[in-house]
């Protein structure tokens, strides 16, 4: 088995574990998100208030909705983004090490290089699964009217009338409703600034080589092997890589998450977007510049527990799968 095939089955693997634990925070999130209320009237409660009241009117069901397609479309975002991260980076390395006979460089992989091959993986990715998370954000963000309206506060879910339906809210009944909106097009719904979010991951990863090279270059030098690395560290590293690439990439997250949303056709113009154009101008005039940053505190969260998760994970499937095909502990692929 090539290193791209075991390195997209680990992401995948560790993807879908990290999905499960942080699943009800990305639920949570992705509600306050496409909250369209004002700076002025936007709730005050936090992540696991949110996260009960939605159990209240809800039931449990209301903080895994869209869990399955979620799981798919983890298990195919993961697997496609570190096979074709490892293709890309295996071609990358061998151009330094051939740039390195030339009496270029140290033969190892640049941060600009990293950079590169994270932006690559990350497009590639989009452009095969946006679909999936098109139809996850759909119904996320689909909520049952509570039985006791007159005790319900008002939330992101009273402004936006559009995401109240009847119940049942299916993966089939989304796809179609997708498809009835829009058509075929209509599952490419915010692909434009989620190609721009690529470099979240791009960040992230050039962060979490860099930081990696430089643990595994000290262990080298103290004689303790570059392979010393535990996962404690592995989790520690990839907590660290992705707030960084959160907190520099979430305002294009929020326009996502907008634009993917069901639209309120023929209500409040506030609540409907033409386009990533008319998303960000409609935040600006009617939310402000904090509309860009809506749970922003429980996206750190929930995208540093679940990076975190999935690098710690990912990196011991990888050791574990090589152990097994090569009878040894190697050096884990990335």
């Amino acid at each position: 088995m090539s290193d791209a095939l075991i390195s997209g089955f680990a992401g995948a693997g560790g993807g879908i574990i990290a999905q499960l634990i942080t699943y009800p925070l990305q639920t949570v999130n992705t509600r306050q998100q496409t909250d369209r209320n004002s700076k002025k009237m936007k709730q005050t409660l936090g992540s696991i208030e949110q996260i009960c009241q939605v159990v209240r009117q809800e039931g449990w069901d209301g903080l895994y909705g869209g869990l399955a397609p979620s799981l798919i479309g983890t298990a195919a975002s993961q697997g496609v983004y570190y096979y074709f991260y490892q293709i890309f980076r295996n071609r990358a390395e061998t151009d330094a090490l051939e740039r390195k006979k030339k009496g270029i460089g140290d033969g190892s992989v640049g941060m600009f290089s990293s950079l590169l091959v994270a932006a690559l993986s990350g497009c590639v990715n989009v452009l095969l699964t946006n679909p999936i998370w098109v139809v996850v954000t759909r119904m996320q963000t689909h909520t049952r009217k509570d039985k006791d309206n007159h005790t319900k506060p008002v939330t992101s879910q009273d402004a936006i009338s559009a995401v109240v339906e009847p119940p049942p809210y299916g993966t089939s009944y989304t796809i179609q409703e997708v498809y009835g909106e829009a058509g075929v097009w209509g599952f490419w719904n915010g692909v434009f600034p989620t190609l721009f979010m690529v470099s979240n991951p791009s960040i992230q990863f050039m962060l979490y080589e860099t930081l990696l090279k430089k643990i595994r270059k000290r262990r080298a030098s103290s004689n303790k092997g570059a392979n010393d690395v535990t996962a404690l560290e592995i989790f520690l590293l990839g907590a660290v890589a992705k707030l960084g690439a959160t907190v520099i990439t979430y305002p294009l997250l929020v326009i996502k998450s907008r634009l993917q949303a069901k639209q309120d056709v023929g209500g409040d113009k506030r609540h409907h977007y033409k386009g990533t154009l008319d998303a960000i101008v409609k935040i600006l005039r009617y939310e402000g510049f904090h509309g860009f940053c809506k749970g922003m505190g429980t996206k750190i969260v929930q995208s540093v527990l679940a990076a975190a998760v999935l690098f710690m994970v990912k990196e011991e499937l990888v050791r574990g799968a090589r152990w097994l095909l090569t009878g040894r502990s190697a050096t884990s692929v990335r």
